[in-house]
């Protein structure tokens, strides 16, 4: 028979054990993966995640810093199961993962006559949500064409150009079509975004004298 020493031993190790359970349980096995130095592990099958969307050419500073002559598709992949929550519930999350693809954009190959189709990748990203991790709870990495990513300091200009301008939380939310029609739905637009976004409607609403 167990002594009382014994069986108090037996649960605690017990516990333990179902803590770590429930550790596991709530991270998610599509959700980002970190080396010892902090750096960040590119998923081998981000191409297998839920696509969102793409862009050609886009640029979000100046109008005469786009590269027209040589423009690059961006295309956007997140982790599955984040997708699936932000479609219940219109938020991101925690250990939600984007990946961002950006692929050369090419003009003449094959029986194309006009227009551009995807070639070589030029470089890999990542945006991040790690609550605990990051002091602004989201971070952006930079893979180039590797399969690791350092952080991005907490104020770059990704950070900051995103904090200002995006529709849910710190995402872009506004160039994927059908995301943005679940955050209307679900009321989880920025409250900075819907100014902006009336303030432009104005504008264009405006009559020319």
């Amino acid at each position: 028979m167990l002594n009382c020493a014994q069986g108090l031993a037996m649960k605690k190790a017990s516990l333990l054990v179902l803590a770590a359970l429930a550790l596991v349980a709530q991270t998610p096995v599509d959700g980002p993966q970190y080396n010892a130095d902090g750096t960040l592990q590119l998923p081998k099958n981000y191409r297998e995640w839920v696509y969102l969307s793409s862009g050609l050419g886009m640029t979000y500073g100046p109008a005469a810093s786009a590269n027209n002559q040589n423009p690059a598709f961006d295309n956007v992949f997140v982790n599955p199961s984040s997708y699936r929550a932000f479609v219940e519930t219109g938020h991101w999350p925690d250990k939600t993962m984007f990946v961002l693809e950006v692929r050369n954009a090419t003009e003449h190959g094959s029986i194309n006559n006009g227009g551009h189709f995807q070639s070589d990748i030029r470089a890999i990203e990542a945006e991040v949500k790690d609550e605990k991790r990051f002091p602004r709870k989201w971070a952006f990495f930079g893979f180039g064409r590797k399969d690791i990513g350092a952080p991005n300091p907490a104020t770059s200009s990704c950070n900051q150009c995103h904090g200002a301008n995006a529709a849910v939380e710190n995402t872009f939310v506004q160039f994927y079509p059908t995301l943005l029609e679940i955050a209307k739905a679900k009321g989880t637009l920025n409250a900075a975004y819907l100014q902006k976004s009336a303030e432009e409607k104005s504008t264009q609403d405006t009559p020319v004298a």
